[in-house]
């Protein structure tokens, strides 16, 4: 009688490498903020990390082929008044990034293809509805110009970003500070994380909780969530003796969780990174060295521990490149961009295998950058399924889709109480001078009435 001991993966021998020296990005000056977003932002053209700004927050994007040191003089994106907190890249439009601060603002940026040779201060568009610091960005997956963002004023606000206007506003389902806020597959459903020690899966457009989970973690500190595969969706958090931890939750049966697993006891959160194709998770933690690697299955445990990629500097920040941003001729599964104290590191994912030919079982058609609905049709409750790509030739960039402002509306909007003053004002100026008019009528009237008298 045979006895299986060793679970069948194709992903069991991934194993992660760091890139050579002269690839690297050194003398970056990453900022000292202890917030716990990602700091750095990756796609196929260029890679973005928040750094130390005097008088304001600034973040420097740097096409992929710069590497080496860069210069201290080096241009940024410097147009915040108070630090920056989240940046993250438009998946359908790799030119345009999305920035949120101190400040309670929210800023898109175009960055010129080659990257910039001047400070870039002034956004083409800026969203302000927060009244608290903005710490959470997420775009739409396949709804173009729908960005989501969340404040510590407990708020998650969705915005058509081309017209410039918050049209959703979640304000009444969140009790304390929102911890992580994503979107599911097809952007249908946002999972949320918060301070009250609550997980929820909310309806976007109606702004509503569909399925609630209290304290799916014992401990006090942070919860991460994301959607994995099957509307599944896989938590990191600690214990109450602060054990950090990760579980995975069918929102079906909320009860228990298909599994939970302890992991060690360091304090730094856990920043999950979920890869629909090939079913992997990996958890990045925050002061961490280390890189560990799971494969989400359907069967028990659920989640299977793969490997886990170390090296000597604590990391402060982390980016993931898009599978498209991948090359597939080496057999690379995932490429990170790990922030350290002075520099940006590359890390790449590899799934050693002998032959150069594409290998069709780890390269699954991905999401490409098109979108597959529009922002209005999607907030008048159109969604749209991801629309794929095959790498089987490499990601062959195509024309960006074009980033339109409706600056009319916009103009319309941001000079709204300019123009209703001067037409106060122009409606006074009519009044008085109909009222002269009504006064000199009567005084010839009268004077009319007096000669006829005599």
């Amino acid at each position: 009688m045979s006895r299986k001991v060793v679970r069948t993966s194709k992903f069991r021998h991934v194993f992660g490498q760091p890139v050579k020296a002269d690839q690297c990005y050194d003398d970056i000056r990453i900022s000292q903020m202890t917030w716990d977003s990602n700091f750095c932002s990756v796609n196929p053209k260029f890679v973005a990390m928040i750094v130390d700004a005097s008088g304001g927050g600034a973040f420097i994007v740097l096409p992929l082929s710069k590497t080496g040191r860069i210069d201290l003089s080096l241009p940024t994106v410097c147009g915040h008044t108070g630090p920056v907190l989240d940046i993250e890249f438009c998946p359908h439009n790799d030119n345009i990034i999305a920035s949120g601060s101190e400040d309670c603002s929210v800023m898109i940026w175009e960055i010129p293809d080659g990257g910039l040779t001047s400070p870039l201060n002034d956004p083409v568009v800026k969203l302000e509805g927060h009244s608290k610091r903005v710490g959470i960005l997420s775009w739409h997956p396949t709804a173009h110009n729908v960005l989501m963002s969340a404040g510590c004023d407990n708020v998650i606000i969705l915005w058509n970003v081309a017209r410039g206007e918050a049209v959703v506003r979640i304000d009444s389902v969140h009790t304390d500070m929102i911890y992580s806020a994503c979107w599911n597959r097809n952007g249908s459903q946002i999972l949320t994380a918060c301070k009250d020690k609550k997980l929820r899966v909310i309806d976007p457009r109606k702004g509503s909780v569909i399925d609630e989970k209290d304290k799916p973690h014992e401990g006090s500190r942070p919860v991460r969530a994301v959607f994995v595969s099957d509307g599944k969706i896989l938590t990191t958090g600690f214990s109450r003796m602060s054990e950090r931890q990760v579980a995975l939750w069918d929102p079906k049966n909320f009860g228990e969780p298909l599994t939970l697993q302890e992991l060690d006891t360091s304090s730094g959160v856990l920043l999950p990174f979920f890869d629909p194709d090939t079913g992997i998770v990996y958890l990045c933690g925050k002061g961490d060295s280390s890189i560990r690697y799971f494969e989400v299955t359907d069967e028990a445990p659920y989640v299977h521990y793969l490997s886990m990629y170390s090296s000597k500097e604590s990391q402060k920040g982390m980016g993931y490149m898009p599978k498209r941003g991948l090359e597939v001729n080496k057999c690379e599964i995932a490429r990170f961009y790990k922030l350290h104290e002075r520099k940006c590191e590359p890390v790449v994912m590899t799934v050693p295998r002998k032959s150069d030919l594409f290998q069709e079982d780890l390269y699954p058609d991905t999401i490409g950058p098109e979108p597959s609905v529009e922002a209005d049709d999607w907030f008048a409750g159109k969604d749209g399924e991801p629309i794929l790509i095959s790498l089987k030739d490499g990601f062959v960039a195509t024309k960006n889709k074009e980033f339109k402002v409706i600056k009319s509306l916009m103009a319309t909007t941001s000079s709204s109480s300019s123009n209703r003053q001067s037409d106060s004002a122009d409606v006074q100026a009519l009044q008085n001078e109909v009222k002269e008019l009504r006064e000199m009528v009567e005084q010839l009237t009268k004077r009319v009435s007096e000669l006829e008298s005599k």
